[in-house]
């Protein structure tokens, strides 16, 4: 099973940005944390992180016939690209939302995710964890399509 995480602007300055909100480990930490838990699900987890929309945009779509689902935190994308949230919808792969702050209780701005109304879940407020709890949801999710339970 192949899946790709997608990470939005700025997450590339995990560790100096505002460490009190997204925490001190940078992005390279995030990077192995993410490869670290496809190798324990025996998964393979490709990661890619821009801080331009039509990147990402592009990066969904290439997706397409290459991954069975995405993992995406689209940071401040989230909030205001319908673009993103179209490409989601229109590759048609499961997608998984993760913030590592608890955008709930954050900024009015912060309250609506475009790209979440094409997510099947989100994890938010867990650091790295939700990255975790992301993959595990979506290759479990995954499986379920791929063997469904047949009732007797």
């Amino acid at each position: 099973m192949k899946i790709l995480v997608i990470n939005g602007p700025n997450i590339n300055m995990l560790g100096t940005r505002e460490p009190n909100v997204y925490g001190k480990q940078n992005y390279d930490a995030l990077v192995k944390y993410i490869y670290d838990v496809g190798q324990e699900l025996k998964i393979t987890a490709d990661c890619f992180q821009s801080n331009h929309e039509g990147e990402i945009v592009d990066a969904i779509q290439d997706a397409l016939g290459k991954y069975q689902g995405i993992v995406i935190n689209p940071a401040a994308y989230t909030h205001t690209s319908i673009a993103i949230l179209d490409a989601l919808k229109a590759v048609d792969l499961p997608a998984v939302e993760v913030h590592l702050s608890d955008v709930s209780r954050r900024e009015p701005f912060r309250q609506i995710s475009y790209a979440g109304m094409a997510c099947i879940k989100t994890y938010m407020g867990l650091g790295f964890e939700g990255y975790r709890q992301a993959i595990c949801f979506l290759a479990s999710h995954i499986n379920e399509k791929a063997n469904p339970v047949k009732d007797s």
